[in-house]
């Protein structure tokens, strides 16, 4: 038995191997700690124990990811998608908890000496069901840049109703699991409850949050904000355990309390690492609950719990988007993108489980079920596309007069630039084509957006700029140029990837958030990067000296000598404490002072290693030193280094060394 020390090492060591591992295969972290919470459970290697320790830290992850859904709802944004929210996501979950229930009560008539599944658990069941993944599903969507089309749209309302069917479920469940005869009584006892305390919580907080936080954030201290938003959480979780309910519904009202003030996102970085360790410990446990053997001993009903749930889903969705009017295409990838299970789907069966409403049989094999078509998700959105093609009689039809819409737009203009998003930066750009005399067409996936833009004049036209078709009907064989305006990397290296393929020669301007993928993007044929936190550097600095009396000339030129090095004197910053969430692979600046021994200490630079680290300055005292490889290091040099973090910390080592 190990001790809670050699526990919490063997958790953590298994989930770092774990996690990188899924990275490796790019599947998602969670399905990581799913596959470790297996290896290392009871019923596989043993080396772990499905104990009340483990539980109890567990649950504090699901409390943290409710308090994180909490932050993301607000009232303006529910009532902005009220249709796709209360119209397809109730329906798809309550439809999926009748289907269930129906479902359970055949297996019950027709196989009673095989299995026996009361009604309650059929609801419990078809609750754990009704959920998809968001982590996988935002994912995948923002990778391909679809959370603007009309099927992301439709998605992601779907999604916001699970996550708030979560509430009345958590509160459901566990009165299920009591007495028959007094269940009525319990699940209006329950009700009244929670409508108590969500009022006390929602009446009271709402009007001492914002005045509380406010007088905190005065302090000035992060070590205040982050005890103080800890105790709001947890406290407000307290609260409900206290009432008879869940701690997560707590947590959630929390998060909807502080999402209605200023420091939302604030809250949210910070609370961010709380709630992935913990909800990767969560994820362990749900692991461990697998029981390998009877899940290999009942393969065929893992497979029938795999296959029909989704199939029931898919077309479950499929048909309520085109009931509520999408075509064909969209609703297809609307249900391919949500057949799969979702997180709180194990936190709904892990809840079921624990009041004994679901025989323990029942729940290894739908948690195996579930966990498989997870896995599956990735590749049914990678091959959404594909899929809708083959299946859909009119997608081709639909997409073949989109193509010929752009056609025909774009067939008389020549030299134009193609503008790849149209959001805030692409019709800036627009606008100043415009007044130039220079044609452009502009290509963009949100459907509101096109139809305003159109209206208003604009050449744009609904379509997504990752496609070859779409390309070739913008007129790329005619244009002059592409920009690309969507900061996203792996969707302009898509673009990037396919220009290549059609126009070799044609240039291509890039957009990109900072410097850390500066050198991917041209080695994949950028004509130019713009890095909006250089570039918004430069203005910033040039406005600057101007005021400060510097010729305007000079100043120009300066700001041209920075684009021409390709912002090489730019890159690279000195990071502190609120840095550390960045990309370790950024370029950064660290300075290495050089004591009385080091190996370095009388060399020329020339002589010196420093891995693949530049050195950008010498400071001895005062001065700062030319660099040349003559240059002489003396104990007491400050070096300034550029490079990684793993760059820079092994230049520093053979410095020191």
């Amino acid at each position: 038995m190990f001790s809670p020390l050699e526990l919490t090492l063997l958790l953590l060591g298994s989930a770092v191997l774990g996690v990188v591992a899924f990275r490796m295969l790019h599947l998602p972290p969670m399905l990581g700690y799913l596959a470790v919470g297996i290896l290392i459970g009871p019923h596989a290697l043993g080396l772990a124990s499905d104990n009340h320790s483990t539980h109890a830290l567990a649950e504090f992850g699901v409390v943290f990811l409710m308090f994180s859904i909490g932050l993301e709802f607000s009232l303006p944004k529910l009532k902005a998608m009220r249709g796709d929210v209360f119209g397809l996501g109730l329906a798809q979950v309550v439809l999926t908890i009748v289907a269930t229930i129906v479902f359970g009560w055949l297996i019950a008539y027709l196989l009673p000496s095989y299995i026996h599944i009361t009604w309650q658990a059929s609801l419990a069941l078809g609750g754990a069901l009704a959920m998809s993944s968001t982590a996988i599903v935002v994912k995948m969507l923002t990778e391909r840049l679809e959370l603007e089309a009309e099927h992301g749209r439709k998605i992601i309302g779907i999604l916001l109703f699970q996550d708030l069917a979560v509430v009345p479920l958590l509160i459901m469940i566990p009165a299920l699991a009591k007495s028959p005869d007094n269940l009525l009584v319990t699940l209006g006892w329950a009700a009244v409850k929670a409508i108590l305390v969500l009022v006390l919580l929602l009446f009271l907080g709402q009007k001492l949050m914002r005045g509380w936080f406010t007088i905190v954030v005065k302090r000035q201290s992060q070590e205040l904000f982050m005890l103080n938003l800890l105790l709001i959480t947890l406290g407000a979780a307290w609260i409900t355990e206290r009432a008879g309910l869940s701690l997560a519904l707590g947590a959630f009202v929390a998060g909807m309390l502080i999402s209605e003030t200023e420091y939302r996102h604030q809250v949210e970085e910070d609370i961010k690492p709380f709630r992935d360790v913990l909800l990767g410990l969560f994820f362990i446990t749900i692991g461990m609950l697998l029981n390998v053997r009877v899940v290999l001993d009942n393969w065929w009903l893992v497979l029938v719990l795999l296959v029909l749930p989704v199939l029931l889903k898919f077309a479950l969705i499929a048909g309520l988007a085109k009931l509520f009017g999408a075509s064909d295409g969209v609703a297809m990838r609307t249900g391919l993108g949500l057949a799969q299970a979702g997180e709180f789907g194990f936190v709904l069966l892990n809840v079921a489980g624990g009041v004994q409403l679901v025989d323990p049989f029942v729940t290894q094999v739908v948690l195996a079920a579930m966990v498989l078509s997870m896995l599956a998700a990735p590749f049914l959105i990678e091959h959404a596309d594909r899929l809708v093609l083959k299946f859909s009689s009119n997608e081709w039809m639909m997409q073949s007069l989109n193509l010929t819409k752009i056609a025909a737009r774009t067939m008389s203009t020549q030299k134009h630039v193609i503008v790849a998003g149209f959001g805030r930066s692409g019709q800036g750009l627009a606008t100043l084509l415009r007044e130039e005399g220079i044609d452009y067409h502009a290509l963009d996936m949100d459907p509101t957006r096109v139809q305003e833009a159109q209206s208003g004049g604009a050449h744009v036209s609904y379509g997504d700029a990752g496609r070859r078709e779409s390309l070739v009907a913008a007129g790329i064989y005619r244009a002059s140029a592409i920009v690309i305006t969507f900061a996203s990397t792996p969707s302009a290296l898509k673009v990037l990837h396919l220009v290549h393929e059609l126009a070799p020669t044609l240039p291509v301007i890039v957009r990109s958030h900072d410097d850390s993928d500066l050198d991917r993007l041209r080695a994949a044929g950028a004509a130019e990067v713009v890095p909006e936190s250089m570039e918004g550097s430069l203005m910033l600095a040039s406005h600057a000296l101007v005021m400060l009396g510097v010729p305007l000339r000079r100043v120009v030129h300066r700001v041209q000598a920075a684009r021409e090095e390709r912002y090489a004197s730019l890159r690279g910053y000195f990071h502190g404490i609120s840095d550390v969430g960045d990309d370790a692979e950024m370029a950064r600046l660290h300075t290495v002072t050089l004591p009385e021994g080091a190996g370095a200490v009388g060399k020329p630079l020339a002589e010196v290693d420093t891995d693949e680290a530049e050195v950008t300055a010498i400071r001895r005292g005062r001065n700062r030193l030319e660099i040349t490889p003559d240059t002489l290091l003396a104990a007491g040099d400050v070096i300034v280094l550029r490079g990684s973090a793993q760059v820079v910390a092994r230049a520093e080592a053979l410095l020191l060394d």
